[in-house]
């Protein structure tokens, strides 16, 4: 694959210096290994209400839905407000800082006995958008564990730059990936908790095994910016409806919806697909 060499796609480390909820031994770790976790953020009892919510989303879509959902954060009221929930929001300004732009979600599900992966891959090299200072929150909306094929990052990647990738196999997601990914470390295993979250930089190498387990594997992704970052191409950005989920936008650059009244998916679509985990 050709390496994306016209986007800058080099980390910025966050300072500490304004942070309230993440601490400096956090925000040093996100620095060095490109990912934090865990933080509790939604509570038995609320997890299980998104999970029947989000169950009922993937039941209405059918086939499509089987796997997941796709960008669906301006077009569903539920998702727009697990989007921009305070406690979510409050861990990811200490990354990005205190204007917090949401520009695309995905439910993603793997089933028990799915033998499907997801390669080895960098997010921000796939993307349009510069420079890469996204980052990416996992919530947990079922248990995740090396079983039932968590996610898996491998740490420090994140500071590597665009890394070359080759053709898959028949049972990956995507057509390209990283190859001997492992190469650059040991893997690490995002086991989380339902009602759970991680974040991840956007250039971190990450990916997942098959789901040999009798369990599913269910977890919600949002894509989090600041204004400075930019959309390049036009194209791509007619697929992107933001979110701007918290503070202001000085920038003029991203086109923001407000909260949505329609809560039925089937009385909607999903304007673009960005990806999977």
């Amino acid at each position: 694959m050709e390496l994306t060499m016209d986007l800058d796609l080099g980390f910025r480390p966050v300072s500490a210096s304004a942070a309230q909820s993440l601490s400096q031994e956090q925000i040093t770790q996100y620095n060095r290994f490109g990912y934090v976790q865990p933080f509790d953020v939604f509570s038995t009892e609320e997890i299980a209400a998104l999970r029947s919510y989000f169950d009922r989303l993937m039941a209405d879509l059918g086939e499509e839905g089987a796997y997941g959902i796709n960008c669906y954060q301006a077009r569903m009221a539920g998702i727009w407000d697990i989007a921009t929930e305070p406690r979510i929001l409050d861990l990811v300004q200490d990354i990005i800082g205190e204007n917090i732009i949401c520009w695309a979600s995905a439910v993603l599900s793997k089933p028990a006995g799915d033998p499907r992966q997801v390669p080895w891959h960098q997010d921000a090299s796939f993307w349009k958008l510069s420079p890469a200072r996204t980052v990416t929150v996992w919530l947990a909306i079922d248990d995740a564990d090396e079983a039932n094929a968590a996610m898996r990052f491998i740490p420090g990647t994140h500071n590597q730059g665009a890394i070359e990738t080759s053709a898959m196999g028949d049972n990956s997601v995507f057509h390209k990936g990283i190859a001997q990914a492992e190469r650059f470390g040991a893997p690490f295993t995002n086991t989380l908790k339902a009602g759970q979250m991680s974040m991840h930089a956007d250039m971190l190498v990450h990916g997942s095994l098959a789901n040999s387990s009798e369990r599913r594997r269910s977890g919600l992704t949002l894509r989090y910016c600041p204004p400075e970052v930019r959309i390049v191409d036009p194209d791509w950005a007619r697929g992107v409806e933001a979110i701007l989920a918290r503070g202001t936008d000085p920038s003029g650059h991203w086109q923001h919806h407000s909260r949505p009244q329609n809560d039925d998916i089937l009385k909607t679509s999903s304007p673009h697909v960005v990806g999977n985990n």
